[in-house]
């Protein structure tokens, strides 16, 4: 995606914004995700941001979804995704969900830029 700037965040985990805004980053372990069974908190956790609450909740109310979220995140447009977890979608489906992640941060500008060169229609 275009016009994207790298930053190491904490620990190193890489934050990825567009115009100073990050719309997906990797988090490190906190208190809200972590294994049921060992209490042991997750430490790939990747956080996208989605355009609306609409496409959220049909991301992380399936099931079988590998994204999901947790009340720290309840408000936040955005859906959560276990690194261990990232083969269980395509490239497409991925790709799809990071380039919706930075049309739902970038400027109006950049975005109807972008999309002029990338949607039909």
């Amino acid at each position: 995606m275009p016009h994207v700037t790298v930053y190491p965040g904490t620990e190193h985990k890489p934050i990825y914004q567009v115009g100073g805004k990050s719309f997906v980053f990797f988090r490190n372990p906190r208190p809200d995700a972590f294994d049921p069974d060992t209490g042991q908190r997750y430490a790939d956790v990747i956080v996208f941001w989605v355009p609306d609450e609409g496409d959220k909740l049909a991301m992380v109310q399936d099931d079988s979804s590998p994204f999901f979220t947790t009340p720290h995140f309840d408000g936040h447009l955005s859906v959560l995704l276990r690194a261990i977890r990232v083969g269980e979608i395509g490239y497409d489906e991925l790709a799809e969900v990071v380039q919706d992640a930075w049309l739902s941060r970038a400027s109006p500008r950049r975005r109807d830029a972008w999309l002029r060169e990338h949607r039909p229609g």
